[in-house]
């Protein structure tokens, strides 16, 4: 009502019509919402947050193939935005599977490593006043973090004579080692900086476990784990991992503890869910599933989830959970409306 309003008083400004777009898209109005978003295109035509909201919202209609163009179109005015990059990097998981988008993970790596490493880095200490050849020497930890910047290929047998199981291990342990002893350094500066390198070290997990990679997806999530060990993201993949490999009492200790920490996580609760009515515990199931659909109306998987374990209960009301889901789906974004700034 107070957007519709000040949009009414001041229909010129950019600002209040691209909100009142992303309100109205929260709430899954997605006509209404690119009508408002029309608006304040034409208003401000090249504004970021209108361009990826009008990315999500052609996603959102399943025009993947249109959403890509105007996020390319975005990112070549905003080349290091991580957050459209990581649209990006959902659009062409969609379009041309997860190997295609594993590409786009290992540009925004070596973008993160050319906008944040040890020069940027030691402008948060006393250093910053040395010339750039001796910043380096100053803090050297952060220049050896940067050497693992690098998407794994555990998939390369020509390494000696180890067969591909124990290159991928030994690889894996050989980096992990030299990681570990600057994981606590790694995290000087701003926290959004490590959190946008979680991201993306997260994302390319999911991608190689979506690609049937395991090894390389727990080398990523333990670049993740490095940063923030008790992220309940980080949790969160380390579970699906050991879902994955068939560790399914592994795998519900790793949900029990991200949802310690984040007890209304969607994603969280749909894969604590699943597990449970794969396990045998429908009825668990069907009350975690209860929970997020009460916490996450929109979400269509929660929904579906449900009319899964309702029909497994052989309960009428499966049909109607899912009928709701279909419905969800049809405007379901890439990635959340959410991740929209919000800010005035």
């Amino acid at each position: 009502k107070a957007l519709n309003k000040a949009h009414s008083l001041d229909p010129h400004d950019a600002q209040i019509s691209m909100y009142l777009a992303l309100q109205l898209a929260l709430v899954r109005q997605v006509p209404a919402a690119m009508e408002a978003l029309q608006e304040a295109l034409s208003l401000r035509a090249d504004d970021l947050n209108s361009l990826h909201l009008l990315t999500l919202l052609l996603s959102a209609q399943k025009h993947h193939r249109h959403a890509l163009d105007i996020l390319d179109l975005a990112l070549s005015q905003h080349p290091d935005n991580f957050n459209l990059l990581l649209t990006k990097v959902k659009l062409e998981e969609a379009l041309l599977g997860p190997a295609a988008a594993l590409q786009t993970c290992e540009d925004m790596l070596q973008r993160w490593q050319s906008c944040y490493d040890f020069s940027r880095l030691s402008e948060t200490d006393d250093s910053s006043s040395l010339p750039a050849a001796e910043k380096s020497e100053v803090n050297p930890v952060v220049r050896k973090a940067s050497i693992h910047l690098n998407l794994p290929d555990f998939q390369d047998a020509s390494i000696g004579s180890l067969s591909p199981p124990s290159v991928a291990a030994s690889r894996l342990e050989a980096a992990l080692s030299e990681v570990s002893d600057i994981s606590s350094t790694r995290r000087q500066g701003p926290s959004y900086i490590w959190t946008t390198l979680e991201s993306i070290w997260l994302q390319a997990g999911e991608l190689f476990m979506a690609d049937g990679r395991l090894k390389e997806a727990q080398f990523c999530i333990a670049e993740a784990g490095l940063l923030f060990p008790n992220s309940h993201c980080v949790l969160l993949q380390r579970g699906r991992l050991a879902e994955l490999r068939g560790q399914m009492n592994e795998a519900k200790s790793l949900y029990d503890e991200a949802l310690a920490i984040h007890p209304t996580g969607e994603r969280i609760l749909l894969h604590m869910a699943h597990l449970l009515v794969k396990t045998g515990r429908v009825h668990l199931g069907e009350k975690v599933l209860r929970d997020a659909v009460q916490m996450h109306s929109t979400s269509h998987e929660a929904w579906s989830g449900l009319g899964e374990a309702l029909q497994a209960l052989n309960y009428s009301e499966a049909s109607d959970c899912f009928f709701t889901a279909l419905e969800l789906e049809s405007s379901c974004p890439i990635r959340p409306f959410v991740i929209i700034p919000r800010e005035l």
